[in-house]
């Protein structure tokens, strides 16, 4: 197993604890001369923040070689409520038992890792929809999604979660694709390619401005999932996540895409193949014709020209 110690941080640093308030500086009130929606004064009660009742869903699937450091370094993090919970699809490498160890380890004196067991696997929208509503019943007011990889840094939660706190913004999403966002540079050429085309792709049929169509690290207000009705979201493949971001902004939520690192993984075997980016192709129209009554009767979320920002600042959605 690698240890933190040898993992790169992130270009784009996500923020410490300690500087939190003073970082958040850089988050723009105002876009065009508007205000953004639910930006207030910048004092954000760092206290509050670290206690805000935040879960954590991460599916997995053979990420033993993964779990127990990244559990140890989402509880590591500075915010004493948060919860875990992770959704294994029955992964042959024992994930799902180690994931009970760990479970036993952390909720000596609280309740603060749940695991949820499947008989097989379902798919990764069916078990986010599932771990979401774990999270929602436990009381969640705050939830991120995240892979289980270290593809993306537990620290930049404390970003997203301050982000929130500063602007009250529904869904933060952690962007490869906005100013500042990086990528893996042992992602190769066509890896790189095919993800941007994808992200271009699903942009132009869909007619939506988030530019990281495919990003899976979000943090959610517990009222945004639950206006999305969870149960109307039926994608069970990479397809989730631009459905999400489909409904997301469709649904005229406040949205905003903070520049992350992509970090590649280092240990196991990445799920993503053709055959899945290829079958995302077809099922972006699918998803258009499934919405196409609901969407048409949702407010249209504000326009806004193209944001002009330095790479220590988010872009924001309107």
């Amino acid at each position: 197993m690698n240890g933190l110690a040898d993992r790169r941080e992130p270009q784009a640093q996500p923020l410490q604890s300690a500087s939190a308030t003073a970082a958040l500086q850089d988050v723009p009130h105002t876009e065009a001369g508007k205000d953004l929606p639910g930006a207030r004064a910048l004092d954000v009660n760092t206290s509050n923040m670290r206690a805000a009742a935040l879960a954590v869903v991460m599916p997995t699937y053979n990420e033993a070689d993964n779990l127990a450091e990244m559990v140890d370094t989402l509880f590591s993090l500075p915010l004493t409520n948060l919860r875990l919970v992770i959704v294994d699809d029955d992964s042959p490498d024992g994930t799902g038992a180690l994931a009970d160890k760990l479970a036993q380890r952390y909720n000596q004196v609280q309740t603060r890792m749940s695991v949820i067991h499947r008989p097989q696997k379902g798919g990764l929208g069916t078990a986010y929809v599932a771990g979401f509503q774990r999270a929602l019943s436990d009381g969640a007011e705050y939830i991120v999604q995240m892979d289980a990889d270290f593809s993306h840094s537990p620290t930049y939660i404390l970003q997203m979660l301050g982000v929130v706190f500063a602007t009250d913004m529904d869904v933060v999403i952690g962007s490869r694709y906005v100013p500042g966002g990086t990528l893996d540079e042992n992602w190769n050429w066509w890896r790189s390619l095919l993800s941007k085309w994808a992200n271009m792709y699903c942009r132009t049929v869909l007619k939506i401005r988030v530019r990281d169509m495919t990003a899976g690290f979000k943090l959610w207000q517990r009222s945004a999932l639950q206006d999305i009705k969870l149960y109307t979201v039926r994608s069970n493949g990479y397809i989730f996540q631009v459905e999400m971001a489909y409904l997301s902004e469709k649904l005229g939520f406040h949205i905003i895409e903070l520049p992350i690192h992509f970090e590649d993984r280092r240990v196991g075997q990445s799920k993503m193949n053709v055959s899945v980016k290829v079958e995302s192709v077809w099922r972006v129209w699918e998803l258009l014709w499934r919405h196409r009554k609901r969407v048409s009767c949702a407010r249209e979320p504000l326009t806004q020209p193209r944001p002009v920002i330095d790479s220590s600042r988010p872009a924001p959605h309107r």
